[in-house]
């Protein structure tokens, strides 16, 4: 047998899945990974820790599988994208925790950049907008708030990487600073066009170039191999991609139109457009895809910054529910919302909204609400978010000269819940289609891996593996669907008018 190791750093947890050539689960091991929270609006992970799981869970899966590395053709990683890492070359020794994705604290600098007009500059080189979600108002936060870090990157002792880079630093002993073009194009210093660090973008925000990490494609025999100690033997890493680019890898939609959500800690929704780079009138986003080769490829992409990490706080903030698991059991306890509605604003508002001081609300509770009625709400909250992002996505499509999405593939840990499913589907007015491996993301690592490495001969042939397990056809009448949606907006215009008063 061929096997296939998918490393999948994720931001609440490091996991290994072992993939057969068919795209089947060998084996899998996962880890927790803890969350720093120094101050409100602020997030952290301990690099360390990053490493130590993730070894820890390619180790227990191996022996899971019981196999050997010489049996393991390749490795993939995939990671949560835009966390932001600075380390000593020499050392190997991070300068600070690493700056998660959903940390807000670079946002005076981002409403710098947009003051000063660079917005449209940043848009058409990178496809991104100017927001602290992304990298480079993170990396430039470290080189002015750690000491000695300015010159120390100056001086070339320093280098920059988001979580790929840090993995294969690590798996390699330090022989391999390199990124995949999916995760440069996430920094907003990477010109998406010709695929390279941008250097007016590097001097607008003084970072030094020394810092930056090698870029190849997606799939790529050039990112090196493992130290032989580590995992019993050297193998080859040969995809890496960011996690929402590897998910739809993983989905198979490898041609224009095809669309898929990842109901993660966020909520991704990403559409391919092709060869074509196309900039939203929609406040979505344009990414590059996952790379096979080095012709750019791109993606529209909107986010949803709290998706299931809603469940994690009914469960850990309110104690409604002990287990994350607990909340379909709940939600389905009453027969609706009963006109409650929750915004779950943490951390701001992402794609289409982009109103970074929006904060959580929940409106039309009235005396018969419970805690199931705010557990309904919660979990309905993630479609509404993800209904108005596809809205978005088919305005751009069809301003494209392209067609509406007729379809969601869907993957991620809250997409086994059919309640929610069937809400979002119902929402949508399209079917819902989740595959038989909703473990899309590693998957996508891992057929990156298996095309560089020769297990699989095209993308084709991996369209061949994909297959559905269930489709959610939408049973709610488009007028009541209309009307749900309408009440979500004005639950988010509450959100943002709420954040206005309180400035």
């Amino acid at each position: 047998m061929t096997y296939l190791l998918a490393l999948d750093q994720g931001t609440s947890s490091s996991r290994s899945i072992v993939f057969d050539r068919s795209g089947r689960i060998a084996a899998q091991a996962q880890l927790e990974l803890p969350q720093i929270y120094p101050r409100p609006g602020w997030v952290e992970h301990d690099a360390r820790e990053i490493w130590r799981t993730q070894l820890a869970t390619a180790r227990q899966a191996l022996a899971q599988a019981g196999i050997q590395a010489g049996e393991v053709r390749a490795i993939g990683i995939t990671n949560q994208r835009e966390t932001t890492l600075v380390w000593n070359r020499k050392t190997g020794a991070p300068i600070h925790h690493a700056i998660v994705w959903q940390d807000r604290r670079a946002e005076p600098a981002c409403a710098q950049l947009r003051e000063q007009g660079h917005e449209a500059l940043i848009q058409g080189k990178t496809g991104l907008r100017i927001d602290a979600y992304f990298s480079a108002t993170k990396l430039q936060w470290l080189l002015a708030n750690v000491p000695g870090a300015r010159a120390a990157a100056e001086a070339g002792e320093l280098a920059f990487g988001t979580i790929d880079s840090w993995l294969i630093w690590q798996l390699t002993g330090g022989r391999r600073h390199v990124t995949d073009v999916s995760n440069a194009s996430r920094t907003m210093l990477f010109n998406v066009h010709d695929n390279r660090w941008d250097d007016e973008l590097l001097a607008l925000l003084d970072i030094p170039r020394a810092l930056m990490p090698e870029v190849l494609p997606s799939a790529s025999l050039a990112f090196g191999a493992t130290d032989a100690a580590l995992l019993g033997g050297a193998i080859p890493i040969a995809g890496v991609a960011g996690d929402q680019q590897s998910a739809l890898f993983g989905q198979a939609c490898f041609s224009a139109g095809m669309a898929k959500n990842t109901y993660g800690t966020g909520c991704f929704m990403l559409m391919h457009t092709g060869g074509q780079f196309q900039q939203s009138e929609n406040g979505l986003l344009t990414t590059s895809a996952a790379q096979t080769t080095g012709v750019p490829e791109y993606a529209m992409e909107g986010s949803v910054f709290v998706g299931g990490a809603v469940v994690q706080w009914l469960r850990d903030g309110l104690h409604a529910i002990r287990a994350s698991s607990e909340v379909q059991q709940l939600a389905e306890s009453v027969p609706d919302s009963g006109g409650v509605m929750m915004v779950p604003a943490f951390t701001g508002l992402g794609a289409p909204y982009w109103q970074p001081e929006a904060r959580g609300t929940i409106t039309g509770l009235t005396r018969g609400s419970t805690l199931a009625h705010i557990a309904r709400a919660a979990l309905e909250s993630i479609a509404y978010q993800s209904a108005a992002l596809l809205a978005a996505m088919s305005r751009d499509a069809v301003a494209a000269g392209g067609a509406p999405v007729s379809e969601l593939r869907v993957d991620g840990g809250a997409c086994v819940n059919d309640l929610l499913m069937q809400f979002q589907a119902d929402l949508l007015g399209i079917p819902v289609v989740r595959p038989a491996c909703v473990e899309t993301t590693a998957l996508g690592a891992a057929y990156l891996a298996g095309l560089a490495s020769g297990v699989y001969a095209s993308t084709e042939e991996l369209s061949s593996l994909w297959r559905a397990e269930r489709r959610f056809v939408p049973t709610m009448a488009r007028e009541q669907a209309q009307a749900l949606m309408n009440r979500w907006e004005h639950a988010v215009a509450q959100a943002t008018l709420d954040c206005t008063h309180q400035k």
